[in-house]
């Protein structure tokens, strides 16, 4: 293939923002595309076989209209825009981020970071009830909290409801410490954390006080119907298919359900059924019910997370292809000796 050359106009503002501490962002690009990029006299010179040089530029445009519209361009957004440009989908990422769901407390935006996500949070709005399924670091808690402060802000629903399997063996309260609150707490310390960090430490407590916003571990839903209120179960994996039942059947009028849950980390015993997984093929032919599913490539936190999910995940893959494959180094029988 022929060897071309492509000169983008790039201040060094823009430059600064984008290249990254000591180049490492072009340097990333440089590698994954086999191009050489070098800055010259206030513009960005992009060398190499043409196809590759035609991703990066289109990459490093795309990188630039990010940074032009306010995102702080970080290791994850470069990776995935990479990813983005190997598929030739990189114009997509302008359509992730004009889809901002709320701001939290210091005024930072909450927009789907991957294509997977944009995906979950369209189902959230076009659905009743949503399933996210995932690994960690996907975002499936943080952007369902973000929704229903959103919808909650809005009016949408009176109230929000929080809840998750207090503890995944028979949530056994009673072997802990203190009053039900403190029981509960360590184990619905995330979805704290994300309404802190959104409403604001203030505003969720005012509003918990006043029965607007409820956090309770998975027993205590039994027998209420709840109308009119955003509902997220979280840890959904460590339910048994009795307690999913039990929970899907309180939704009342007016309300939404996202169901959160990653089936690669049950903690439940050894045997036993995850609820999660029965209502995927239980529930997956009903309307107004969505089930989405995240992979490796839409964790969103360190770079070495999405390495160790992917690595876990083909892990498990050739673990289940050796069991199904017959054994070829049987010994066949000699009889006795």
């Amino acid at each position: 293939m022929s060897v071309t050359a492509i000169r983008l106009e790039m201040d060094t503002e823009q430059m600064q923002k984008i290249f990254g501490m000591q180049d490492a962002y072009i340097k990333k690009l440089e590698q994954d595309f086999q191009v050489t990029i070098v800055d010259r006299n206030g513009s960005v010179m992009i060398t190499g076989e043409e196809e590759n040089v035609s991703k990066a530029s289109r990459v490093l445009r795309q990188l630039t209209a990010l940074s032009d519209h306010g995102n702080e361009i970080e290791e994850q957004s470069v990776d995935y825009a990479i990813e983005m440009g190997k598929e030739d989908q990189e114009e997509k990422l302008m359509e992730m981020d004009a889809d901002c769901i709320c701001h939290t407390i210091s005024g930072k935006p909450i927009k789907p970071k991957t294509l997977g996500q944009k995906a979950y949070v369209d189902a959230i709005r076009k659905n009743m009830i949503v399933f996210g399924l995932g690994p960690a670091g996907t975002g499936k808690t943080y952007l369902a909290m973000a929704m229903a402060i959103t919808a909650f802000k809005n009016n949408e629903v009176s109230r929000i409801i929080l809840t998750r399997p207090a503890i995944e063996a028979g949530e056994k309260l009673g072997f802990l410490p203190g009053d039900l609150q403190s029981k509960v707490d360590p184990y619905l310390r995330p979805l704290y954390d994300a309404l802190y960090q959104i409403m604001g430490a203030e505003s969720f407590a005012k509003n918990m006080e006043k029965g607007l916003i409820e956090v309770a571990p998975l027993a205590y839903m039994r027998g209420r119907t709840l109308d009119n209120a955003y509902i997220i179960l979280d840890e959904a994996q460590n339910t048994t298919p009795a307690q999913m039942k039990m929970f899907l059947t309180r939704i009342g009028f007016g309300s939404k359900v996202i169901v959160t849950g990653d089936s690669s980390q049950k903690d439940l015993p050894v045997g036993a059924k995850s609820g999660l997984d029965v209502a995927a093929r239980v529930l997956k032919n009903i309307d107004d019910i969505a089930f989405c599913t995240l992979t490796s490539k839409d964790v969103v936190r360190h770079p070495l997370v999405q390495k160790i999910v992917k690595a876990y995940d083909d892990y498990e893959t050739r673990t289940i292809k050796s069991k199904r494959s017959p054994r070829l180094n049987k010994r066949p029988d000699k009889g006795n000796r």
